[in-house]
């Protein structure tokens, strides 16, 4: 990977809009409920978004925490630091791979190039903030912090009808059809004349 230069123009333009939309209130509640979930042996990122980067950036700490959402046979069977480049991308691509597994939609995925060139740390807060959200909602055992950090997801809430039930239905003329009961003209005055009001 070769190293950019600074940006000019609308590329500068397009990356500081990119930028603001980093929280960094999310990220301390990111980094709070990463250490409850893996541990201390994870370690604790300097504050500020470089740190935030350099922290998951050879993907050891994401691959520890999508197997530590799982009670048995863990998604990433080898988890290894190294400092060679296109290792840590692959093991961020496992990551990502597990945790659409999961159930993290491809709308709420980050690129690899997202967090491995810091060009949308948002969106790999977006990420974690999904899982941490369906980690929640799952309630298997697996989730361990604050219930409260996250939000939890609508789940379906399906309802089965016999057939009488279903023709029933259909002869109810339901509001939405309009009705007749009141519905008169009286006390309406002509088109154009005042309206009388009486103390």
């Amino acid at each position: 990977m070769a190293n950019k230069g600074p940006s000019y123009g609308l590329s500068r333009e397009v990356q500081g809009k990119i930028d603001k939309k980093y929280d960094p209130e999310l990220e301390e509640r990111l980094v709070q409920w990463i250490m409850a979930q893996c541990g201390s042996g994870v370690g604790h990122p300097e504050a500020g978004k470089t740190g935030f980067q350099a922290w998951l950036k050879d993907g050891c700490v994401l691959a520890e925490l999508i197997n530590s959402l799982y009670p048995s046979d863990k998604p990433i069977k080898k988890i290894q630091s190294s400092s060679m480049a296109f290792k840590q991308m692959e093991q961020v691509s496992q990551f990502l791979g597990a945790a659409e597994r999961y159930g993290v939609t491809k709308t709420d995925m980050f690129q690899t190039v997202d967090l491995w060139e810091g060009k949308d740390l948002a969106a790999v807060q977006r990420t974690l903030a999904a899982l941490g959200s369906l980690a929640v909602t799952k309630d298997d055992g697996t989730y361990r912090g604050d219930p409260n950090w996250f939000h939890k997801k609508a789940q379906e809430n399906r309802r089965d009808f016999t057939e009488d039930q279903l023709k029933e239905g259909k002869n109810v003329i339901g509001l939405q059809m309009g009705s007749n009961k009141g519905a008169s003209q009286a006390g309406m005055t002509g088109y154009g004349r005042p309206r009388q009001i009486h103390n």
